[in-house]
């Protein structure tokens, strides 16, 4: 029996880096998987990959008619919902905080806490029906430590990491078990393109980035994927409001 037979699972941002490497491996262990993106091209060349265990749903998690659109379709095409993967996210703009605008700072929030906070509330209802479910929430090391970079980008996986406790406590009675997971630097499109943002010698700031894990090296899409499978399988039915690290050794410091 696989990791994830007979259950459903919704994957936000799942067309691309992460998101794809968590439909992939949540597919190879048996569950049927709505990728939800906005990014149509990608996302429904991996669903054509991926067969009949897979279909593709165009949502913004920033709007929340969207999103509970998406809910819907997804129990719609497969019968229920049981995990529930918040992924989407944008990293914004690189700037201090005296320099950044409302705008910038704004958006950023609307996709990285108010995405998970859409996804969440629409889910809850499939869940309970289905007797209980997982979500997983995709905060960061920076839900953890602090760097000097990015500040709409950290405060917004800070509050990831706190909404993940505060759900896994109040949907715990409903056998919803709510977790976070906090990775390193991934070898991802976003990463490549923060690290293009500094300028000069990308190749140079790669090797410099991977030198900050212990490990030596930046993680791969699979590393994170992999957790995502564990707390969405049974294997993890007394884990609720935790953090699973997953950055090299990043946060040991």
């Amino acid at each position: 029996m696989s990791r994830l037979d007979g259950k459903v699972a919704l994957v936000t941002g799942g067309a691309m880096g992460i998101g794809a490497a968590c439909v992939r491996r949540m597919t190879e262990a048996g569950a049927h998987v709505a990728i939800v993106d906005v990014l149509d091209e990608a996302g429904r060349a991996l669903a054509g990959e991926l067969g009949e265990r897979a279909c593709y749903l165009h949502a913004d998690v920033s709007v929340e008619a969207e999103v509970e659109r998406a809910v819907r379709d997804t129990v719609t095409r497969f019968g229920r919902l049981d995990v529930l993967v918040n992924n989407a996210g944008i990293s914004g703009a690189n700037k201090p905080t005296h320099e950044l605008t409302e705008a910038e700072w704004d958006r950023v929030q609307a996709v990285n806490v108010k995405g998970v906070f859409f996804c969440t509330k629409h889910a809850i209802g499939p869940m309970r029906q289905a007797g209980g479910g997982s979500i997983v929430n995709l905060s960061s090391i920076y839900g953890l430590v602090g760097a000097p970079d990015v500040p709409p980008y950290h405060a917004s996986k800070g509050a990831v990491r706190l909404m993940s406790k505060t759900d896994a406590l109040l949907y715990a009675a409903d056998r919803i078990r709510v977790n976070s997971i906090h990775p390193g630097f991934i070898w991802t499109p976003m990463v490549e393109h923060h690290l293009a943002t500094l300028g000069g010698d990308a190749a140079a700031h790669r090797r410099e980035v991977a030198a900050l894990h212990p490990l030596g090296h930046l993680g791969e899409a699979d590393d994170i994927a992999w957790g995502v499978v564990y707390l969405a399988s049974d294997e993890a039915k007394f884990v609720t409001g935790s953090e699973l690290v997953i950055d090299g050794g990043y946060s040991c410091r």
